[in-house]
């Protein structure tokens, strides 16, 4: 017998290690661009749970700067993304009307960290987000949806208009376009291996 197939398990009758699953949260107000970025990142057709807007969300959906928008997520998206055979990321879409807020409880279980899409032309939308995930300790990035190459506030405007802690990073980016998805989520990968590296030393630093 080969000493390589008896090592890497192949005929040794061991099964082959299960990949690491990482689960992520794309988060944000209503229209902002949740869906088309689990769409534009996943490397397998999405689950949607999208249903046709209908008169009984009259006045009670705000679709101030999305008009024509006509579908909405009421329940999630799914993606998936295959880093190596040895690591899975997950990508759940939320919900953004309010009246399905009483959702991200369940999705944030076990998530390490969101992305939170924002629209310059409705940043108020994005309060509740960036409050959610801040109230929980949950790391986060922000990602500015430039729809069509717009960008109609800078960096800083925004940055003030959320609150944002100077260490939240702050991206602006389209997503429909998959490198700006990779770009934000790399952005998140960097803050929760940063936040790791400062808990150990933390823990380091209280041992000794």
């Amino acid at each position: 017998m080969d000493s390589n197939d008896s090592e890497d398990g192949r005929d040794s009758g061991t099964a082959p290690a299960a990949p690491v699953a990482v689960k992520i949260l794309i988060a944000g107000g209503f229209g902002v661009g949740k869906t088309t970025m689990v769409g534009t990142t996943s490397e397998t057709t999405p689950v949607r749970t999208e249903e046709v807007l209908t008169h009984a969300s009259t006045g009670v959906d705000d679709l101030s700067g999305v008009a024509r928008k006509c579908t909405t997520t009421v329940a999630l998206d799914f993606g998936r993304i295959t880093v190596d055979p040895s690591l899975v990321v997950y990508l759940f879409g939320t919900p953004g009307q309010e009246r399905f807020w009483f959702m991200w409880d369940d999705l944030v279980n076990g998530a390490l960290g969101a992305v939170v899409l924002v629209d310059t032309r409705r940043l108020d939308i994005s309060f509740a987000s960036v409050d959610f995930f801040e109230s929980r300790g949950i790391p986060f990035v922000v990602g500015v949806n430039c729809f069509d190459g717009r960008q109609e506030r800078t960096e800083q405007e925004v940055r003030e208009a959320l609150a944002l802690d100077p260490g939240v990073p702050l991206l602006l980016r389209d997503v429909r376009r998959r490198a700006d998805c990779r770009d934000l989520l790399l952005a998140l990968m960097d803050r929760l291996m940063e936040r790791t590296v400062r808990a150990a030393a933390t823990a380091d630093a209280a041992a000794g």
